[in-house]
């Protein structure tokens, strides 16, 4: 909540800025998916695509011994590399939430926001 007591509310991970506003929770909750419904009459009345935050490829650099290592962990459990490697990020992605969520909450320090866990990432739409 602002010094004006109103709370801001922001889809994240796009170039396009969308944002809503509200004076209370259960006014701020609904702004989401009407500015969402908003953003893509808007992308259909330019005939533009609505932006996705992510387009699900990404490249990796890594040495070529690591590669063919992957690769053949890969073969042997006969999935592709693209499998294999998706399912050992989704592992990782779970395994990180549960120690998220099994550790106590931290207390805010005075005088720092709490920010996201992408934020304090560095993550971008680029990414």
């Amino acid at each position: 909540m602002t010094k004006a007591g109103v709370f801001h509310g922001e889809v994240i991970n796009l170039r396009d800025v969308i944002t809503f506003q509200g004076e209370t929770v259960e006014e701020l909750a609904p702004g989401l998916p009407r500015i969402v419904d908003d953003y893509l009459a808007f992308c259909a009345e330019r005939n533009e695509e609505p932006e996705k935050p992510y387009s699900g490829t990404f490249t990796v650099r890594i040495p070529p011994e690591l590669h063919r290592d992957i690769a053949l962990q890969a073969r042997l459990t006969d999935k592709s590399l693209n499998g294999w490697v998706t399912e050992l990020l989704e592992t990782a992605v779970t395994r990180g939430a549960a120690r998220k969520a099994a550790r106590p909450a931290r207390k805010q320090q005075a005088g720092r926001p709490m920010t996201s866990d992408r934020r304090q990432a560095g993550l971008t739409s680029q990414d």
